[in-house]
């Protein structure tokens, strides 16, 4: 009998990733007070690639504590300098996000902790950099208009697999770390697991 695997993420992007992958998954998720975490984190100065990795545990050890299998929990924060960004919270806040990230590079930290039993199993972080180039307002009011509410739903207001690529003028990371889920170490342990076949 195979082992169930189980992503405990609401993303559509990360759910896609591993459908793309032929991955068979069902998706679990509970809510995890995230706000508290990273405040709790920041106020005790810690690293940010730790607040990523205790986020994307948290969402993990939460469903892994009542669902059987390799359950798996990922995270996502930009950092641009040395300040820690949340997804914008209206199509204007995305507007001065990207003014603010217009010829700068930040960073994406992205984590992911598999848990069994309601513990930690195997854990990887992915830091990838991006550099966001010159853009001219004509092409930031295009693609805004373009884009709308999708702003929204990443940290750094664009979909790097869609027309948010258009941003940037170099980038050094993992496509799909990029993208929020570092598929191919996963799939590496799935196969050591016994979870797929090798």
């Amino acid at each position: 009998m195979t082992m169930p695997i189980i992503l405990a993420s609401g993303s559509a992007i990360r759910r896609e990733i591993m459908e793309g992958a032929g991955l068979d998954f069902d998706v679990v998720v509970k809510p995890v007070d995230e706000a508290a975490i990273k405040d709790a984190m920041l106020a005790d100065g810690a690293r940010m690639r730790d607040i990523a990795d205790a986020l994307a545990e948290a969402k993990a050890r939460r469903v892994s504590q009542q669902q059987e299998g390799l359950v798996i929990g990922s995270d996502q924060i930009m950092v641009m300098d040395g300040q820690l960004f949340d997804k914008p919270a209206s199509v204007e806040a995305a507007r001065e996000r990207l003014i603010a990230m217009r010829g700068k590079t930040h960073e994406l930290i992205g984590a992911t902790v598999i848990c069994e039993n309601g513990q930690a199993v195997w854990r990887h972080i992915a830091v990838s950099k991006l550099s966001v180039r010159d853009f001219s307002d004509t092409f930031l009011d295009t693609y805004i208009a373009r884009e709308g509410d999708s702003l929204m739903k990443s940290v750094g207001a664009y979909r790097f697999e869609g027309p948010g690529a258009q941003l940037f003028s170099a980038v050094e990371g993992n496509f799909f770390s990029i993208l929020g889920l570092s598929l191919l170490p996963i799939l590496d342990y799935l196969r050591v697991r016994g979870a797929i076949v090798a």
